[in-house]
């Protein structure tokens, strides 16, 4: 249940501290007094959006802070879950600072927007009119069945099997497109994968080719060239290098015994007469294999463009470019000449994920239609007691294909008036009646929501009298479980609270600041006396407020 909720600098708002008594709170005051105010400070605790114009002073950041009590809500698992410190006291905190920006906190520890919604939206109910418009939609409609019938652990069960399914449609679909798409291309695939086999294309291939097709075609100045070294390293008799390097040796041996720098002369000067007698050899063995080859040249040539063509054609640069386009292309005819193979598994597949999800889909019907009877009995017997003895809630079922939501199609009819038909929300429930159909509603799954704390803001909206009274008394029975806040106008509903807050604004500084109180006994007296009576109320208004105080 909320324990404390700070707001600090949130729009009319300076500060704020409000401790909420933990069975049935009433919040009144007058309109435009804040009230809405503080429920927005809340929406933005449990994770709405939030911009500048939230500020109450430009130059300081703004703060709202929730403190819950946690300790009976089973809720270690969601802290396990997020990494985040778990204490029986939990501390939500949200801050917008003066460009916009916010930060969301769980116990201190930074969070994101989602985290803290999906926190705060098991912690706090917030009834609203945006919520009574959802009582239209057919997701909420169903919702409601499946919160009564405690259906959660067969909705996920169930969308479970059903993202499975819808996964497999998607890849039955994709080959379908891909094969009609692929079917078209069949021949110019076919073709050009035919082309590169054909080229019996080798990695590096090409490379390697212009390197032997540019010896080739200079052969005559490279034998030239390598004849000329080699007869000035040992062939020429009077010319030859290795004669006078011989003979340097020599001479560097005689004098070799006087010095260790001579010594190591004469053996560095030796290792390289042994290295250029190795390189002579083979310059003389590479001029000898050194010999135009008209044939060869010819192949590398014709090679060299074949190659190269298809380098150009497949927009590549080289030989393994063109292999790894031609495993592409196979892979694309197999698929096309062995589609029904492929086709018939992903078909058996796809008929086996259908097949658990609608008995999945079945098993949630079922459940939703054992609870509808029970729904509308009891939602009509409430009702009743809140003064439309001739209301009627049909809940009406119909199977429909596989949605995320399962197989059912939901809709509730309502009818008020004696011998009318029940038709859709929209068409027949005025204010007053959706507002005492969604507080119905609320009433029967209070207990099933595990929802510690529950807000109504105007739920009596539309509802006077005697009904009023019995609205409150059925709050005052929900606070018995549950932490229940009620912003009202209904003297009869505020009569019922064990706690009661004023709402006021403050006009006495420079700026309207709207605060909150909690009243004494003495000051509930007058503001519900104000609220029967206006400002000034009469002995009779006095009396009235007196009589609905004592009926609490």
């Amino acid at each position: 249940m909320l324990a404390h909720l700070s707001i600090q600098n949130y729009v009319l708002i300076d500060e704020l501290s409000f401790h909420p008594s933990s069975q049935f709170n009433i919040i009144t005051g007058e309109t435009g007094a804040g009230k809405s105010i503080v429920l927005g400070a809340l929406g933005l605790l449990l994770g709405n959006r939030a911009d500048t114009k939230v500020l109450f002073s430009e130059d300081r950041k703004c703060v709202i802070e929730g403190e819950f009590d946690i300790s009976s809500y089973q809720l270690q698992s969601f802290f396990e879950e997020e990494d985040i410190d778990y204490d029986h006291t939990c501390l939500l905190r949200r801050e917008i600072n003066k460009s916009g920006k916010s930060r969301a906190f769980i116990n201190d520890t930074p969070v994101r927007l989602d985290v803290i919604k999906k926190l705060g939206n098991r912690l706090l109910d917030i009834h609203s009119q945006h919520q009574t418009l959802l009582l239209n939609t057919e997701s909420f409609q169903t919702e409601i069945l499946d919160t009564f019938a405690s259906n959660q652990g067969l909705i996920d069960d169930y969308q479970e099997v059903y993202q499975a399914y819808n996964k497999v449609q998607r890849e039955y679909n994709e080959l379908l497109n891909t094969s009609h798409s692929a079917q078209k291309e069949l021949d110019f695939n076919q073709f050009l994968l035919n082309e590169l086999l054909s080229a019996e294309l080798v990695d590096g291939e090409l490379k390697a080719l212009e390197e032997e097709n540019e010896i080739l075609e200079n052969s005559e100045t490279i034998k030239a060239n390598l004849h000329n070294v080699s007869q000035a390293l040992v062939q020429s008799e009077e010319r030859a290098i290795t004669n006078n390097l011989y003979e340097s040796v020599r001479l560097l041996s005689e004098i070799s015994n006087y010095s260790a720098e001579y010594e190591n002369l004469h053996e560095r000067l030796n290792s390289a007469v042994i290295e250029i007698e190795d390189i002579a050899n083979e310059i003389e063995r590479a001029e000898n294999n050194t010999d135009f080859d008209y044939e060869r040249h010819e192949f590398i040539k014709d090679r060299i463009n074949i190659l190269f063509q298809l380098t150009q054609k497949h927009h590549v640069n080289t030989v393994g470019e063109l292999i790894a386009i031609q495993e592409e292309l196979e892979e694309k005819v197999n698929k096309v000449l062995h589609f029904d193979e492929y086709l018939a598994k992903k078909e058996a597949e796809l008929s086996e994920k259908l097949k658990i999800a609608e008995q999945k889909a079945e098993k949630l019907s079922e459940a939703r239609q054992t609870v509808i009877p029970k729904i509308e009995k009891q939602i009509q017997k409430l009702l009743h007691e809140l003064g439309m003895p001739n209301a009627r809630l049909v809940i009406q079922r119909e199977d429909c294909p596989l949605t995320a939501m399962g197989k059912d199609h939901i809709s509730f009819l309502f009818s008020a008036n004696k011998g009318m038909e029940p038709e859709e929300l929209k068409s027949v429930a005025s204010g007053g009646e959706f507002s005492r159909l969604m507080f119905s509603i609320k009433y029967i799954l209070a207990d099933k929501m595990a929802m510690p704390t529950i807000i109504f803001d105007e739920i009596d909206t539309g509802i006077s009298g005697e009904i009023s009274i019995k609205l409150g008394k059925m709050m005052r029975k929900m606070a018995d479980n549950h932490q229940v806040m009620c912003i009202t106008h209904q003297p009869q509903v505020a009569g019922q609270g064990d706690s009661h807050y004023f709402v006021y604004k403050d006009n006495s500084q420079e700026r309207t600041v709207s605060s909150l109180r909690k009243l004494s006994q003495e000051e509930r007296l007058k503001e519900i006396a104000q609220m029967i009576g206006g400002e000034k109320p009469s002995e009779t208004a006095l009396q009235n407020a007196k009589e609905l105080l004592s009926i609490s």
